[in-house]
């Protein structure tokens, strides 16, 4: 029951074809995910475990990504430590995070009921999805929860949250251990993978990134080796100047977004798989310009061998934007697939 390219990906063994799935490949784009908003709030998609495996199996059977993720949201850890959450329709939480109120954080074994509901659609995503499908989990990053913690959203240069980063370290103190608990919920309910999205850390300077975050993910990986991904939006190479992003690592993968050449990263041969990264926001031209640019961007690839690039999960560089057309996210796959096809 899982995706052969993607376990030949996660091995760096030699392929011809990559698996491909998208980052919010079930999300506002889509009319399958548009009709069931219509019935049910978000948290409704997230919480009952047969509509979140709705959720998710909507773009598996329409667009045939080889890979099914969770449909759930990066922030329910700090709903489950006291923060409160609701959607109308962006997320808002009930309180701020700051030196006077981070004791208010419920330690982990507290909040770890609040997230059962996760492994339970894992299962139910799981039962549902056909022979040949894998499935993959997702917890937020670190940084970036803590950023929403104390700003309530991801926007601009992060300075509050950067004001605050004496307070980094006392929050993933009640954070991390919550955050284990998570990963391994989803582990138990199925995924094969668990990808930590940490989309607001690339805001940091590669110094501060590397004194205050690789640690704390490496404590993660550590407790999974082999078992999670990391994506990081608008990270560089100087933020990946750490043991964490070499081989022998605990990691299991990187995503890697648009502004990096893909095909030159992965023929150093670094550890795991690469994900990613043509440009999302291409699938909103024309069609011939998209196809145009879906061909530049596979040529690429062409140029590598298939030892070369062993390890390449085919994507976006980035999520799924709403609006975008669902003829080219339909595309995109077909094409990839004849691109690389023997």
């Amino acid at each position: 029951m899982t995706n052969a390219r993607f376990q030949n990906a996660l091995r760096r063994e030699p392929q011809a074809v990559p698996p491909i799935w998208f980052m919010r490949q079930a999300g506002r784009y889509h009319r399958h995910y548009q009709a069931l908003r219509a019935k049910h709030t978000f948290m409704e998609l997230c919480k009952n475990a047969e509509l979140a495996a709705e959720v998710a199996m909507g773009p598996i059977e329409d667009f045939d990504f080889d890979v099914a993720i969770l449909f759930s949201d990066l922030l329910f850890p700090l709903e489950a430590m006291g923060m409160g959450l609701s959607y109308d329709p962006a997320p808002t939480l009930s309180w701020h995070l700051t030196p006077e109120t981070v004791t208010r954080l419920r330690p982990w074994q507290e909040a770890l009921p609040g997230l059962a509901f996760q492994r339970d659609a894992m299962v139910r995503t799981r039962a549902r999805l056909p022979r040949g499908k894998s499935l993959i989990g997702f917890v937020g990053g670190p940084w970036t929860l803590f950023a929403y913690a104390v700003e309530g959203a991801h926007k601009g240069g992060l300075a509050p949250s950067k004001r605050h980063l004496p307070l980094f370290g006392p929050f993933c103190q009640r954070l991390l251990p919550l955050l284990e608990r998570n990963v391994e919920l989803q582990l138990e309910g199925g995924a094969e993978v668990v990808m930590l999205f940490d989309t607001a850390a690339g805001e940091l300077s590669p110094g501060v990134y590397l004194e205050a975050i690789p640690e704390k993910l490496e404590r993660l990986a550590r407790a999974f080796p082999g078992r999670l991904g990391y994506y990081a939006k608008g990270i560089t190479e100087a933020h990946l100047q750490h043991r964490l992003f070499r081989a022998g690592s605990p990691l299991v993968g990187l995503g890697l977004d648009h502004r990096w050449d893909l095909p030159a990263r992965l023929a150093e041969a670094p550890f795991g798989f690469l994900q990613g990264n043509f440009d999302q926001s291409l699938l909103f031209m024309e069609t011939a310009g998209f196809e145009r640019e879906a061909r530049r961007y596979f040529d690429g690839f062409h140029a590598l061998s298939l030892e070369a690039r062993a390890g390449w999960v085919c994507g976006l560089g980035h999520g799924v934007l709403p609006g975008t057309p669902e003829a080219h996210v339909r595309r995109f796959v077909q094409m990839a697939r004849e691109a690389f096809s023997p």
